[in-house]
């Protein structure tokens, strides 16, 4: 027997990010700044400046662009704690990392500063509170380059105001497969919404999910921001909800067979390459979802799923190119990797102990 579809937010939103962009007055704008003469140094301020502020809060660690190995940039960008535009300014650039990983505070990207907050699940709020009281405690010490007309003053037009982007990753494969995604797209670009894949702009929709944010951020406050992407990412969860419901009921055996020869591949296999597992590692999801995976009389159902859910984010995470180097401790080469991963993810599925 198998369960009922996962009707919870649990099983759609991956995790919550709050990024807010900002800029210190006193100091010329990234681009800029490294064509100055005296770039290092200034830079070296700033990062102490920050990470003074920031380890007042708790313990932060610091790493610096230009003195860190490829290896541990990749990582540190497969983590989605750093970003490409960073690295395009490792002269100059940092990035302070909480034990936790839940805060990465980038400086001298695109702009002085980007704060990110993430959180699993679907917390808008908690999210946004969190970063804003890092802000704060940044910009007490060292006041930020703000205009009463135009809000924080930005490198990219499209930041002023606000400065703020509210994400919501989200797992779609219903919408996504049955094609109901490419209608919904247009429909949240005239809300002042946009929809990238899971690495930002550029991005594909890997393991099919799907960043949820918003696109204006100059007009809005922040809160009418928040409020916004909500709403619309409670629609898409619902309108998720429905299809898996449709998609179980229309489908059904072929579906289940399917997604079980899915995960039968993941925990029966010699090498698996990167692709590969992201498709097999979203069918097994999928069958998580579905109630595919779990006993109809077990009470503890929905949370088990739930859990199952993010122990499946958190192997994704770590089964990335220079993720696997870091768990090796020591480089790969790419056939070694897919006989790491294959190896790796095989045990840790058993030990996750799915009913199939």
């Amino acid at each position: 027997m198998t369960g009922e579809v996962k009707a919870t937010y649990e099983s759609v939103a991956v995790s919550t990010r709050i990024r807010l962009a900002r800029n210190f007055q006193e100091y010329p704008f990234p681009g800029r700044l490294e064509k100055d003469a005296h770039a290092q140094e200034q830079a070296a301020e700033m990062i102490r400046r920050i990470g003074d502020e920031l380890n007042r809060i708790e313990d932060f660690r610091l790493y610096t662009m230009a003195d860190i190995p490829n290896g541990t940039a990749a990582f540190l960008k497969e983590r989605n704690l750093i970003s490409r535009d960073l690295l395009a300014h490792r002269r100059i650039s940092a990035v302070y990392v909480s034990r936790d990983e839940s805060i990465s505070v980038m400086v001298n990207e695109e702009d002085h500063i980007r704060e990110q907050y993430f959180t699993k699940g679907f917390d808008l709020q908690r999210a946004y509170e969190r970063i804003a009281g890092i802000d704060e405690a940044i910009g007490a010490s060292t006041p930020f380059a703000y205009d009463e007309e135009f809000g924080y003053l930005t490198a990219c037009p499209t930041n002023l105001g606000t400065g703020m982007r509210a994400s919501v990753m989200l797992f779609l494969p219903a919408l996504s497969r049955r094609g109901v995604i490419r209608t919904i797209m247009p429909i949240l670009s005239k809300k002042g919404l946009t929809v990238r894949g899971a690495f930002g702009e550029g991005s594909g929709a890997e393991g099919e999910l799907f960043q949820v944010s918003n696109e204006n951020t100059l007009g809005d406050s922040e809160g009418e921001i928040l409020q916004e992407v909500e709403r619309t990412v409670s629609a898409v969860v619902k309108a998720e909800i429905a299809e898996r419901r449709r998609m179980r009921v229309e489908e059904g055996v072929s579906l289940r067979d399917k997604l079980l020869r899915s995960y039968g591949i993941l925990t029966h296999c010699a090498t698996l390459g990167l692709g590969e597992f992201m498709a097999l590692a979203a069918d097994v999801k999928l069958g998580l979802a579905l109630g595919f995976f779990d006993d109809e009389g077990d009470d503890d159902a929905d949370r088990t799923a739930e859990e199952l859910m993010y122990g499946m984010e958190d192997i994704i995470v770590g089964m990335r190119p220079a993720n696997i180097d870091e768990l090796n401790g020591a480089p790969l080469s790419a056939q070694e990797q897919d006989i790491y991963r294959a190896e790796y993810v095989s045990k840790a599925l058993r030990g996750m102990r799915f009913s199939v």
